[in-house]
């Protein structure tokens, strides 16, 4: 919670002042009390009283001081909201090393459980598109509310092929900018899951430092083990298929991303997650004061019901 207005907090320190006033007046009161000699008779007259609630007058009304210079103040607190201006760019990498079992059931089927995880946590208004790749860009799909045109290429990639992770993120830029108005820029980002390093295409890098130009930040997922292997193109060879988490890394930092390494399913389905929910909201400020006020009212109210039914009986 943030006050626009916080020279009002001052006002506070009446309420403990308000407090002490309160006792010593209490104190005084008892000092100054007449002893009834048929104080047992008066007392059943009277009815029980419970001796808390003498003092709740004077609790609701320091409660509702503390609550209306609060009011003064002005709070304000931040909250997410859906963004329907800012777009988002899949790339997703289906080479061949993406046929790794290391993350189960294999990396492929894994990356595609993960997307669709990520358009379900989005929201409905949030234009996405996607870039498949291996050797090359082979389906892109600029972002569209529609996410079901996402979901059909996700849904169709076989691991297969090399790794063009640079003309993939090119593609990917692309989309995004083509997308934006004349002289507008608005938030636009670009998620990339990849296993292995760049073997043809552009320098993934210096796409990445392009893309900054564009305030296009972009999160990286490095995906699977070291120790992973896929089969070779001989009978019975395997070849390694080891991630490249440090180029990824160095992706998300020129470009003013994050980087992200998941090494099983569940650990990349949580990360498809995380950035569904930051990217598909934005923080907002709301003005709490006429909350504020409401409650210091009614607590004033409350105070003055509380003195007079209290008031009303016998000391």
């Amino acid at each position: 919670m943030s006050f626009a207005a916080p020279a009002f907090l001052l006002g506070l320190l009446l309420v403990p002042l308000g407090l002490l006033a309160y006792r010593a007046s209490r104190r005084r009161a008892t000092r100054y009390a007449v002893r009834f000699p048929a104080a047992s008779t008066l007392k059943l007259a009277a009815g029980t009283v419970p001796r808390w609630s003498r003092h709740l007058p004077a609790a609701a009304a320091l409660a509702a001081l503390a609550t209306l210079t609060l009011a003064l103040a002005r709070p304000h607190r931040t909250v997410d909201v859906p963004s329907e201006r800012a777009s988002i760019m899949l790339v997703t990498d289906h080479s061949r090393s993406m046929l790794a079992t290391d993350v189960r059931p294999d990396r492929l089927t894994a990356a595609k459980k993960a997307a669709r995880a990520f358009l379900e946590q989005v929201p409905d208004r949030l234009p996405v598109g996607v870039v498949a790749y291996s050797g090359a860009p082979d389906a892109v799909q600029a972002p569209s509310r529609n996410h079901n045109d996402a979901r059909g290429i996700i849904d169709q990639q076989e691991a297969d092929g090399a790794t063009a992770t640079g003309d993939a993120l090119l593609a990917a830029r692309d989309a995004l900018v083509r997308r934006r108005p004349a002289g507008a820029r608005p938030p636009a980002a670009i998620v990339l899951l990849s296993d292995g390093q760049t073997t043809v295409g552009y320098d993934p890098v210096e796409v990445a430092r392009t893309a900054r130009r564009f305030k296009i930040p972009i999160f990286t997922i490095s995906l699977g083990t070291a120790a992973a292997t896929v089969p070779g193109p001989e009978l019975g060879t395997r070849l390694p298929a080891i991630p490249d988490p440090e180029t990824l890394k160095q992706i998300a930092r020129v470009s003013g991303g994050k980087a992200f390494s998941a090494e099983d399913d569940r650990e990349l389905s949580s990360i498809y997650k995380t950035l569904g929910s930051q990217l598909g909201t934005r923080q907002e400020r709301r003005e709490m004061t006429s909350a504020f006020v409401i409650g210091g009212l009614v607590l004033l109210l409350g105070a003055a019901a509380a003195s007079v039914r209290t008031s009303s009986r016998l000391p």
